[in-house]
């Protein structure tokens, strides 16, 4: 059975509860997985210490924007607040410890009502894994401010993903009014716009790996070319 007939069927009885939560845990996991093989790659390919993280402290954050825009007011409130993206951080790191983000990836499924209303059941209403995807690219977008790139991509599936849905809207105006399906990496004049893919039915593992590798590997070349590569911590010395 499907993800998307499971979820219907709880839906329908139960209105969610454990077993969604278990479903969408499931996705997370594969998303997860495929950022630690993508770091697996990346090591190999560019011979550099890269970190996987699962989230990035609010301290952390407001600490590194305190030091680039001093002038500036940045605040949170507790410690152990953090950003946690579904498939976590790719940090390449440089010779004195320090972090640089090439990849930040998450995943939502939202809407299953092209299953509801095959069994003839009532619609449900939108969910809000996009208004959580939007607090995380707020974030995320401030954090990396002084930075050309913003190395973020979100995976969406699901029936309020269909091309005659409003909630594509809500994507477009978190996406800073750019196109779908497409990876933005670099600034723009006027935005920093990150990259979103959004379809009712999902892209398949490859796919989905492919987009993120593109994203963290243009990533590297950029700091590369910013730093130099010089300051990068060579982690297989003397490999093929």
């Amino acid at each position: 059975m499907s993800n998307s007939k499971k979820m219907s069927q709880i839906q329908q009885k139960l209105g969610g509860g454990k077993e969604l939560t278990k479903i969408s845990n499931k996705m997370d996991k594969l998303i997860y997985k495929l950022v630690s093989d993508l770091k697996s790659k990346l090591e190999k390919e560019f011979k550099v210490n890269i970190l996987h993280e699962k989230d990035i402290k609010l301290k952390y954050v407001v600490e590194k924007l305190r030091k680039n825009f001093p002038k500036e007011n940045w605040n949170y409130k507790f410690d152990k607040s953090s950003m946690r993206p579904d498939g976590g951080i790719l940090f390449i790191i440089d010779r004195e410890k320090n972090k640089y983000p090439i990849l930040i990836a998450e995943q939502k499924k939202q809407g299953t009502n092209d299953e509801i209303i095959a069994t003839k059941g009532r619609k449900q209403a939108s969910g809000n894994a996009i208004e959580r995807m939007g607090k995380n690219v707020i974030g995320f977008r401030t954090w990396l401010k002084n930075e050309s790139i913003f190395p973020y991509v979100c995976f969406g599936y699901g029936w309020d993903f269909n091309e005659k849905s409003s909630i594509i809207d809500r994507i477009i105006t978190i996406a800073e009014f750019g196109k779908l399906n497409e990876t933005n990496l670099y600034n723009t004049e006027f935005t920093k716009r990150g990259s979103f893919y959004f379809k009712e039915h999902p892209l398949n593992k490859n796919e989905i790996f492919n987009i993120m590798y593109d994203i963290a590997k243009r990533s590297i070349q950029y700091y590369f070319s910013k730093y130099s590569d010089k300051i990068f911590v060579i982690k297989y010395i003397g490999s093929d």
